[in-house]
């Protein structure tokens, strides 16, 4: 049986760490497993990832950023994500549309509507199974992902999102609360502040309490 499980938050909140973490440990269980991410994902979407990742700050305006984003979903949707469900396989990504919602919607100001109405348009009516929204102060949560930047030496690379202000990160995380309280049968938040190996054990007993995989 498929299951769609989707990781969102602001910068440096350890999503991606996470995503991999319960890709492995479903591996470990003998579960056939996707590990996919947005921007990117496919090979048209990953062409697209590098023009949204890179740049200055105001490379695009709110408008041209979510088409382009939307642009690389409906390539990833249609080449990876849904052929993969189709097949019976688990797929787990860093980061989906809630992202969009959260960056483009609540942090750059475009209309909730049109962005339900790209998504219908894009994906349809399917959502993920289980998303796990892993909440940070976004201050903490950007020295993060810089340190890491600077770290793998992408800082000049891929550093667009990081470079937008505080302000609007702040937005985007008030508008991850609000997708989670308005989805709480779907959404979980995670508190990223916690030590990596107990956020893993939050989410495998998560999984395991959503009956995805047999109690062991």
């Amino acid at each position: 049986m498929s299951f769609f499980v989707t990781f969102e938050g602001g910068e440096g909140t350890g999503k991606s760490t996470q995503s991999k973490l319960l890709a492995d440990r479903l591996i470990q269980n003998n579960e056939n497993v996707v590990l996919t991410r947005e921007p990117g994902g496919s090979p048209g979407a990953e062409l697209i990832r590098t023009l949204l990742v890179t740049g200055a700050a105001d490379r695009w305006t709110p408008m041209s950023e979510v088409l382009l984003l939307y642009a690389a979903r409906a390539d990833h949707w249609q080449n990876l994500i849904q052929p993969a469900l189709k097949d019976g396989k688990w797929v787990i990504c860093d980061r989906f549309a809630d992202s969009s919602t959260a960056y483009q919607g609540y942090g750059r100001g475009l209309d909730l509507g049109f962005l339900d109405t790209l998504y219908k348009n894009t994906v349809g009516s399917q959502k993920p199974k289980r998303t796990y929204i892993f909440d940070l102060d976004p201050k903490i949560g950007l020295e993060r992902s810089n340190r890491r930047l600077e770290k793998t030496g992408h800082a000049a690379i891929e550093g667009r999102f990081e470079s937008l202000s505080l302000d609007f990160h702040e937005r985007a995380r008030q508008g991850f609360l609000k997708i989670a309280e308005a989805n709480s049968t779907r959404c979980k938040i995670i508190d990223a502040s916690l030590p990596p190996e107990k956020i893993q054990e939050i989410i495998w007993s998560d999984i395991v309490i959503l009956g995805l995989v047999p109690r062991i």
